[in-house]
């Protein structure tokens, strides 16, 4: 054998051992690899939950604390309380303090504020009273450290707020004026707002709540041109539908940021409902959805009894 020959063989030699020393390894790291345990599966993730104050207290007069919302809501175990404005006793730094520390302390948060506002009013002075109300509001929400204001589009009021009205939603314009001037204000007026929301960081949640936004396609037609900004957000309210709800719900699912879920122990107030939240929580998931469930108990029975029964349902039915 030459010295070509030898350096040849020499090379396959060579070739062969790293061959074999590679396939040695390969066969290791299968082998230890059978011997792991495949990782746990994630666990599922629980929908938050909270309880709105206005679930204490349906707009009687003597107001329901909201202190003693937050302790109870402790106390039986949600995550955290929806503040409604018209029910805080005053709008100064110490009791927004008050009620921020109070939230703390009981391991809680503040994740809504509840205000009202109507941008379906044809004078502009009176739009814009209500856009500065808004941006007030953004600066209150701001110093309790909530991140979300629900908004409402507002309403004609031309019709009385009965039974029927909540049947059929109907409410013709004003004269002279069309559905169509009502949501140009409205996006109007909810753009001048987001200004505002966008540097305070605050999503403004815009809601089902009767009025204009009965109608879902108008809800929309509002909603769309404004979910550009990173301040813009949508609240569905499950009892706030007029006719079947669930096809609405089905279409609402996917935009929310935030839901209000109503029940109705001891009969509404206003109107009853027989809401399937087993269906209501299977389109939620099929929406992807993982913010929080608000309570809005609006029920006639004791909210001693009421919202423990609600949280239970949402609890079973949410997990």
């Amino acid at each position: 054998m030459d010295n070509n020959e030898q350096e040849k063989a020499s090379r396959r030699d060579w070739l062969k051992t790293i061959a074999l020393g590679g396939a040695a390894v390969m066969t290791g790291h299968i082998s230890q690899a059978k011997d792991i345990e495949p990782a746990a599966a994630p666990a599922a993730r629980r929908i938050p939950i909270a309880v709105s104050t206005y679930s204490y207290w349906h707009f009687q007069e003597q107001k329901y604390p909201v202190e003693k919302v937050i302790e109870d809501a402790a106390r039986l175990g949600f995550d955290g309380v929806e503040i409604l404005h018209r029910q805080m006793d005053n709008e100064t730094v110490p009791y927004m303090n008050k009620l921020k520390r109070l939230a703390f302390d009981n391991g809680l948060s503040l994740p809504l504020l509840s205000i009202h506002q109507s941008f379906v009013q044809p004078k502009p002075e009176d739009r814009k009273k209500d856009i500065e109300h808004t941006i007030k509001c953004i600066n209150l929400a701001t110093q309790m450290g909530i991140p979300a204001i629900r908004m409402n589009t507002g309403s004609w009021r031309t019709v009385k707020r009965d039974a029927n009205y909540y049947k059929d939603g109907k409410e013709p314009p004003i004269e002279g004026y069309t559905d169509q001037d009502a949501i140009k204000w409205c996006i109007d007026s909810m753009g001048e707002c987001l200004v505002a929301a966008e540097k305070a960081g605050i999503v403004l949640a815009i809601e089902n709540h009767w009025g204009l936004s009965s109608n879902i396609d108008y809800l929309l037609e509002i909603y769309k041109p404004l979910a550009s900004s990173p301040a813009m957000g949508m609240n569905v309210d499950t009892g706030n539908f007029v006719g079947d709800p669930y096809p609405q719900f089905e279409r609402l699912a996917p935009y929310a940021t935030i839901v209000q879920a109503k029940t109705y122990y001891g009969g509404g107030h206003y109107y009853d409902l027989d809401l399937d939240y087993k269906r209501i929580a299977g389109i939620l998931r099929k929406a992807n959805f993982k913010g929080y469930i608000s309570l809005e108990m609006e029920g006639k029975e004791d909210p001693a009894v009421a919202v423990p029964k609600s949280l239970k349902l949402f609890r079973e039915v949410f997990s």
